[in-house]
């Protein structure tokens, strides 16, 4: 990427043609203004620009690899592309297949008094269930405990949340899988994390994986 094997990628093709060894030429390219966004929005100066700006870097670059641009099996501008696009292209041109419409999704349990999971994608806050530290026989347990989790869903609403919940993630878990997007992480609070959120976390995921996902 900083230039110093431009020089020697012709005669590596040419010896791998002369080999008999079958390759593909993808070239990926952009127009200058999307260019020099791109470097800017990164902070980053171009790798052949010298004393120069980010323009007269782009500029050698295009000298440098005009010859590999006109080999090229295929030319891809990503000027006006989403990562999923670009991803899409890329697979079509070399044949290969999109992975399965799979989505892993990491379902945890915080407390609020410690903050929110910095990685959540989705956020769902089981405050509004009554809380069983204040049962005194149930305070040790934890929401993996079947005792705990039989006083949280015999609270009102929450096995309708459970419900609801996981039928609201549908068109957005698929969403994910339409954008590309592979992993997710919903995280489910309560005060402290440990008997509510834990017992909903639990109830949620089994009903995740009775739809399929991992």
């Amino acid at each position: 990427r900083g230039g110093q094997y431009f020089s020697q990628l012709a005669g590596s093709l040419d010896h791998m043609k002369a080999s008999g060894i079958p390759y593909m030429v993808l070239f990926l390219d952009a127009s200058n203004e999307v260019l020099v966004r791109r470097y800017e929005q990164v902070r980053r100066p171009h790798p052949l620009q010298g004393d120069g700006g980010i323009l007269d870097g782009i500029t050698e670059e295009r000298t440098v690899l005009a010859s590999t641009a006109h080999r090229a099996d295929v030319v891809i501008d990503t000027s006006n592309m989403s990562l999923n696009e670009l991803a899409r292209q890329i697979r079509a041109a070399i044949g290969v297949e999109a992975p399965p419409d799979k989505l892993r999704i990491n379902v945890v349990a915080f407390g609020f008094k410690y903050g929110l999971p910095m990685d959540a994608d989705n956020v769902a806050d089981m405050r509004f269930i009554a809380n069983p530290y204040w049962v005194e026989e149930l305070r040790p347990l934890t929401g993996h405990d079947a005792p705990v989790r039989d006083y949280v869903f015999a609270q009102p609403g929450a096995m309708e949340f459970a419900e609801k919940y996981v039928e609201a993630l549908d068109p957005i878990l698929k969403g994910y899988i339409k954008e590309e997007k592979r992993f997710t992480t919903i995280a489910i609070g309560c005060t402290g994390g440990k008997h509510r959120s834990v017992a909903m976390s639990n109830e949620i995921a089994k009903r995740l994986r009775e739809k399929g996902h991992s």
